[in-house]
C-alpha cells in the first residue's frame, strides 16, 4: 500500500481539525453531550453543510461525496481526538450503508440525500450487547453464530440451519424467542413489537432502523425495517451511559407500523449486516486512534507544565517518560494499523470472493481490537499522570477513559476481537477445510512421526539397559518401582543402582558401628 496519503485525504483531517480545535474543546464537549439533542445541533449542520461530513462515504448520484470508507475513517480520527459527540457513527457507519446496500430505488431516492446533507440522522436497533456479533466482528460467548455458521446447543454446526428438534437455530436477532424485537404481517401491512437497548443515537434520530426477528419458527428469518421517529406506538426513552459523548436510548414498539427495507421480506439481511462489519470496524478503529492520540497529547501537555512538571503525586520524571514512550509506541503502532485497515476495505474493489472478505474482516477487527488497547492504555495512565486532579469527574482525561470502557463495552471486548480475527486470519491464510490445508497438515504429521523415530529408537535401547540395571539392583528395584512410576525405565535403573550402593554403604557402617560398640565394651572392662 501506500505509506501517504493524497493531498486530498490529507485536506479533510487538517480541515475537520482546524474547526474541531475552534468549537470543541472539553467544555464544548460536555454541553453538547448533555443537551437533549445529545450533541451540538449547530455544529453538526455546520460540518454537514460545509464539509459534508456525514454524506463521506455516500455516492454523488444520493447526495453525498462519494469519497468511501477511507475518508469517512481519515474523519472520524479527528472525530475521535476532539471525542465529539456526534451521530456520525449511527448515521454515516451503519444506516446509510445498509439502506445503500438493501433498499429499494425509491427508499434510496427518499433516505440517503437527506441523511448525506445532516436533515436526517439515523440510528441501528439491534438486540442488546449484539451489535459486534450482527456486525460479524466477533462471536456470541456461547454456541451460536461463528464464522458465518450457526450452531446447534452442543456446540456442532447446524448444516441445514436447524436442531435436531427441527426448528430453526436461534442467533442475534433473538430467533423468536421473548425479548427481541418480532415482527407479524398485518391487513395493512407490517407490525413490530418489542424492545431494545443501548441504541446509539436512537432518542433523537429521525430515522430507525430496526433488526426484527420473523417468521416464527417456520420460516425463521432477520429484517430490517423502517420506523420514522413519529410512529404511532413508538416509545423512546434515553438512558445514562459510561461514555456520556455516545448518548444511547431504549426503544419500545407496540404495534409500530414499520416499512421492510428493501421491500421484499423473504430474504435474512444477516449477511449483509456481516459484510458491512470490515467497514464500521475501520472506522471505529481510526476513531479509536485518535482519541488515544488526543489523550496523550493532553497528558504530555500536564506534565511538561508547570502544575505537572517535577517529581509530584504522578511519579519522578523517568518514570512519567517511560509511560508516555509506551503510550506513544502503541498509539502509533494502532494507527499503522488502522490506517491500513482502513486503505483494505475502502478501495472499490467489491469483496465477493471469501479470501477477500476473511482478509477484510482480519484486517479490521484486528486493527480495531489494536485501536481500543491502546485508548484504553493511553487514557489510563492520562488519568494516573494527572496526579490529584486526575481522580474527579471533571478533568478532561476523565472523557477518554470512558471513551474506552464505553467503546469496549459496546464494539468488543478486545480478546474476542482478537480472537475472531485470528479465525478470520487462518481462513485467508488458505482455509481450515481447504485441501490445501489438509496437504500440509498431512505432511507436519508425518514430518513429526519420522523426528520421533529417532528418539524411539534410543528410548528403547535406554530401556533394555535400564532393565539390566534393575536386575542387578535387587530389592532396590522393587522400591524404585512402588516410586509410582512416574520414573522412565532409565531413571529406574539409575535409582535402582543408587539403591543397591547405599544398602552396601549401609551394611558397611552397621558393622563398623558394632566393631566400635564392641571396642567401647571391651574399654568399659577394664
Amino acid at each position: 500500500m501506500d505509506a501517504e496519503f493524497t493531498a486530498e485525504r490529507n485536506a479533510i483531517r487538517r480541515t475537520l481539525r482546524h474547526v474541531l480545535d475552534r468549537h470543541s474543546g472539553p467544555d464544548e464537549v460536555r454541553a453538547a453531550a448533555r443537551s437533549p439533542q445529545g450533541y451540538d445541533a449547530a455544529l453538526w449542520a455546520t460540518l454537514a453543510r460545509d464539509h459534508g461530513l456525514p454524506g463521506l462515504a455516500v455516492p454523488q448520484a444520493y447526495g453525498g461525496a462519494g469519497r468511501g470508507t477511507l475518508a469517512l475513517a481519515l474523519a472520524g480520527e479527528e472525530t475521535g481526538r476532539a471525542l465529539l459527540p456526534s451521530p456520525l457513527v449511527p448515521t454515516a457507519c451503519l444506516v446509510a450503508p445498509l439502506v445503500l446496500a438493501l433498499g429499494t430505488e425509491a427508499q434510496r431516492t427518499r433516505v440517503l440525500p437527506r441523511l448525506a446533507s445532516g436533515e436526517l440522522t439515523g440510528a441501528l436497533a439491534v438486540p442488546p450487547g449484539t451489535l459486534p456479533v450482527a456486525l460479524g466482528l466477533t462471536a456470541p460467548a456461547g454456541p451460536g453464530e461463528r464464522t458465518g455458521r450457526e450452531y446447534r446447543p452442543g456446540g456442532e454446526p447446524a448444516e441445514s440451519g436447524r436442531t435436531d428438534s427441527g426448528r430453526p437455530v436461534g442467533g442475534w436477532s433473538g430467533g423468536g424467542r421473548a425479548g427481541g424485537i418480532q415482527a407479524h404481517r398485518a391487513a395493512d401491512g407490517w407490525r413490530l413489537y418489542g424492545e431494545a437497548a443501548q441504541v446509539l443515537g436512537g432518542h433523537s434520530a429521525g430515522l430507525l432502523l430496526v433488526a426484527v426477528h420473523a417468521g416464527g419458527f417456520t420460516c425463521s428469518r432477520t429484517l430490517l425495517f423502517l420506523v420514522p421517529d413519529d410512529a404511532a406506538g413508538l416509545v423512546r426513552v434515553r438512558h445514562s451511559a459510561l461514555d456520556e459523548t455516545r448518548a444511547a436510548a431504549r426503544f419500545e414498539l407496540r404495534d409500530v407500523r414499520a416499512e421492510p427495507l428493501g421491500g421484499r421480506d423473504e430474504h435474512d439481511v444477516r449477511p449483509a449486516l456481516a459484510a458491512l462489519g470490515p467497514r464500521v470496524a475501520a472506522v471505529l478503529a481510526m476513531e479509536a486512534v485518535g482519541a488515544a492520540d488526543g489523550a496523550l497529547e493532553r497528558t504530555v501537555e500536564q506534565v511538561t507544565s508547570g502544575a505537572g512538571a517535577g517529581r509530584g503525586p504522578c511519579g519522578s520524571p523517568r518514570a512519567i517518560r517511560t509511560l508516555l514512550a509506551e503510550a506513544y509506541l502503541r498509539v502509533r503502532t494502532a494507527r499503522a494499523t488502522a490506517s491500513y485497515a482502513a486503505w483494505t476495505v475502502g478501495t472499490d474493489r467489491a469483496w465477493t470472493a471469501a479470501t477477500d472478505e476473511a482478509e477484510a474482516r482480519a484486517v479490521a477487527g484486528g486493527a480495531l481490537a489494536a485501536g481500543l488497547e491502546a485508548l484504553r492504555f493511553a487514557a489510563g495512565e492520562a488519568v494516573r499522570l494527572h496526579g490529584e486532579a486526575g481522580s474527579t469527574r471533571e478533568q478532561t482525561a476523565h472523557l477518554s477513559f470512558r471513551r474506552a470502557a464505553g467503546d469496549d463495552l459496546l464494539f468488543g471486548p478486545v480478546h474476542r476481537l482478537r480472537h475472531r480475527a485470528a479465525e478470520e486470519a487462518v481462513l485467508y491464510a488458505g482455509g481450515a477445510g481447504s485441501e490445501e490445508a489438509a496437504d500440509v497438515r498431512e505432511g507436519d504429521v508425518a514430518r513429526t512421526d519420522a523426528q520421533r523415530a529417532p528418539v524411539a529408537r534410543t528410548e528403547a535401547k535406554g530401556g533394555e539397559g535400564a532393565r539390566t540395571d534393575a536386575d542387578n539392583g535387587g530389592t532396590a528395584r522393587t522400591g524404585a518401582e512402588n516410586a509410582g512410576g512416574a520414573l522412565t525405565d532409565a531413571e529406574m535403573g539409575k535409582a535402582a543402582r543408587t539403591g543397591a550402593e547405599k544398602g552396601e554403604a549401609a551394611r558397611r557402617g552397621e558393622e563398623k558401628e558394632d566393631a566400635a560398640r564392641g571396642a567401647a565394651g571391651k574399654a568399659d572392662g577394664f
